[in-house]
Order: structure tokens, then C-alpha cells, then sequence
């Protein structure tokens, strides 16, 4: 398999972000990153996708949205779409037209930020997904790193070590949400892809005659990412890489990470049974027993998730295996001690093995 590894759910000055997509693609190749997914706030721009730059600073632009009802009370609903190329913001009041014309453009459809929680004291509003009666999208963004500054920042001092010291914030994914992508795939019966989104703005504050960048473009590259496994290696032609990358997506080849601590390239998580070997995202066949294989970069807090419940963990283990003849959905959660706190480092997509 190919790693490639993409930062997505970001913002440019087209919306509420403060970089345009050259100066956001210069940011991408210096933080290491084969592409970027921009999404702005209900607006699509056309004629960007592409490949830029050469050599080790060769980066793919994939140009998205992030849609949502702007008269919607109490707000929310915020859908991030992928691989469209038309606008599709006139669906905003109506989420389930919006994921059938996108999943008919061939695009994918995430739930962003589907846990939110609001920051009184700053007068930031929750901005979570309200609307539970839908079907077909594609998954939910498991990660959003600048709306977890809400859950974490709770008192003023939190808030400004959070805000001046941003490496010390990110702890994962809201417990809230990852109950509620397990308990999404255990209803529904299908699978549900996590993503990780940084949601990006590069915040700008003037204090007279300082202006401080709050949450740099470059710190969210280099953090929360997510690294998608494709069967070859990019071949350089854009439509045909995009729809590789696409596909991939959709499967949920893909896990999340945060590369801040340490690199996250190389890990793997697989299942070998009667038919062959699969990864996550793929749907097995429980039948003749199921051997489950975890790779790490480097020896760290590993879990195993069942069906939403932990069922084994390892400690200083760089391969780490589990048998067994139960069907179920699997997935790895590891964790990292990085300035004096154990935090999420990778977060798998589930492996489905049916009955």
C-alpha cells in the first residue's frame, strides 16, 4: 500500500480564513503534506484543483465546501462535501437533497464537527449536527481540531494557554463523539467513515499595534492529519490520483492522526482470514477465525475497540495481535505521552467483519 498523508476541513479568505490557496499550498509543502482539501463556508470555487509546485514541494489542491443553513436556529448542520465540481450551497436547508445530489456528482459527504460544544465565557457558539434523520452520507469528521478548543478551554486560564500555546491543547477526539460514531455504525448497520478535519482560519487578533496569528496555518498541518492508504503510488495525473484518493476515502482507507508528537507514517491495521488479508475500512466475512495485526511507528498505549467496547490493550508494543472467531467492528485508538499529558495519536477507521 501507498501512504499518503492530507490535511482537510480548511479555510481561505474566500470565507472566514486569512490565507488565499497558493500561500495555503507553500504552508502544506513546508509542513510535509502530499495535499490539502479546502473547504469554504458555502462557497465553491471552481478551476483550482490541481497539482502545484515540483519535486518534494509538489502538492495536490482538492477544492471542496463546507455547507450549512445560515438561518438555521439554534445553528449547526455543517456538512463538509468532497470531490464535487459544482456548487451545491442551494441544498443547505434540506441535508438529506444535499447528500443525494452529492453522492449523484460522485462526491462524498462528512458531518462536520458533530459534537460542539459552546465557550460562554468567550461568546463562542456550539455548532454540532442536528439533524439524525438522514441517510447515505459517507461518515463524520471524528477530529476537528479548532472546535476542540471549546471543549478544552473552559476557564480563562485554559483558554489563553490553549490559545498562546497551541502544541499543549490537543488531547483527541471528543469522548462524546467517538461513542457516537460507534454507535452510528452499530444502528445503521453500514459503515461510517472518520475523518480528521483542522478546520482551519489562522486566527488573527490586533492588540494595538501587535497582531498575533492564533492557530497558524502551519500548526495545523503539521498535527492533525489524515493519512489515506491507496493501492499504488500517485501517478502525477490529477483526475486520475483525485479519483484514486476519492475512492480510498470513501472505503475508509484512512486513519487519523496527530503527526505533532511523533510520525504516524507506517502504521497499519489489518485482519488476515479464509479469503486473504484486508484492511480498515474493509468488510470480511467472520468465518474460520480472524487474525487482527497492529503496526505502530514506535511503541506506544494501544487499544482495541469492539463494537464500542475496549476488548484488549498493549503497552510498549510495536506489533500487536488478537484471534478470534467473533464477527464485530474493530478499531485501534493509540495514544501518546507528549508535554506531559497521554493523547490521541492514531484513530483508526473500523474494520467490518459480518456475519
Amino acid at each position: 500500500m501507498h501512504e499518503i498523508k492530507f490535511s482537510l476541513h480548511i479555510h481561505t479568505n474566500y470565507s472566514d480564513g486569512n490565507a488565499d490557496h497558493q500561500e495555503l499550498l507553500e504552508i502544506a509543502a513546508k509542513a510535509g503534506l502530499d495535499g490539502i482539501i479546502t473547504t469554504d463556508h458555502n462557497i465553491w470555487l471552481g478551476g483550482l484543483d490541481g497539482y502545484y509546485g515540483e519535486g518534494k514541494n509538489k502538492i495536490m489542491l482538492m477544492v471542496g465546501e463546507e455547507i450549512h443553513d445560515r438561518d438555521l436556529l439554534p445553528p449547526g448542520n455543517h456538512m463538509l462535501i468532497i470531490g464535487v465540481n459544482r456548487e451545491l450551497s442551494p441544498y443547505a436547508k434540506n441535508p438529506q437533497q444535499l447528500i443525494d445530489q452529492t453522492n449523484r456528482s460522485g462526491g462524498l459527504t462528512f458531518l462536520a464537527h458533530p459534537i460542539e460544544h459552546s465557550l460562554q465565557r468567550f461568546n463562542q457558539k456550539a455548532y454540532p449536527w442536528r439533524d439524525w434523520n438522514l441517510e447515505g452520507f459517507s461518515g463524520i469528521e471524528l477530529w476537528n481540531q479548532l472546535s476542540e478548543f471549546k471543549s478544552v478551554s473552559q476557564n480563562l486560564l485554559s483558554a489563553i494557554i490553549n490559545a498562546f500555546f497551541p502544541k499543549r491543547m490537543s488531547v483527541g477526539p471528543l469522548e462524546e463523539t467517538l461513542a457516537l460514531w460507534d454507535d452510528l455504525i452499530q444502528t445503521r448497520k453500514r459503515p461510517v467513515i472518520g475523518l480528521g478535519g483542522v478546520d482551519a482560519h489562522q486566527i488573527t487578533r490586533k492588540f494595538g499595534l501587535v497582531t498575533l496569528k492564533l492557530y497558524p496555518y502551519l500548526h495545523h498541518f503539521e498535527s492533525v492529519t489524515t493519512h489515506i492508504l491507496l493501492p499504488k503510488a500517485l501517478t502525477g495525473n490529477f483526475l486520475e490520483d483525485r479519483q484514486a484518493i476519492l475512492k480510498a476515502l470513501g472505503i475508509g482507507h484512512c486513519f487519523v492522526a496527530y503527526d505533532l508528537p511523533y510520525p504516524t507514517d507506517g502504521f497499519r491495521f489489518s485482519v488476515s482470514n479464509e479469503q486473504g488479508q484486508f484492511i480498515m475500512g474493509d468488510q470480511v466475512k467472520a468465518e474460520g477465525g480472524l487474525t487482527f495485526q497492529i503496526r505502530l511507528p514506535q511503541k506506544n498505549f494501544c487499544r482495541l475497540i469492539k463494537d464500542g467496547k475496549l476488548i484488549q490493550e498493549w503497552l510498549d508494543r510495536e506489533v500487536c495481535t488478537h484471534i478470534t472467531t467473533e464477527p464485530g467492528v474493530y478499531r485501534v485508538e493509540v495514544y501518546i505521552p507528549y508535554k506531559n499529558k497521554l493523547r490521541g495519536w492514531i484513530f483508526s477507521n473500523p474494520i467490518y467483519a459480518w456475519l
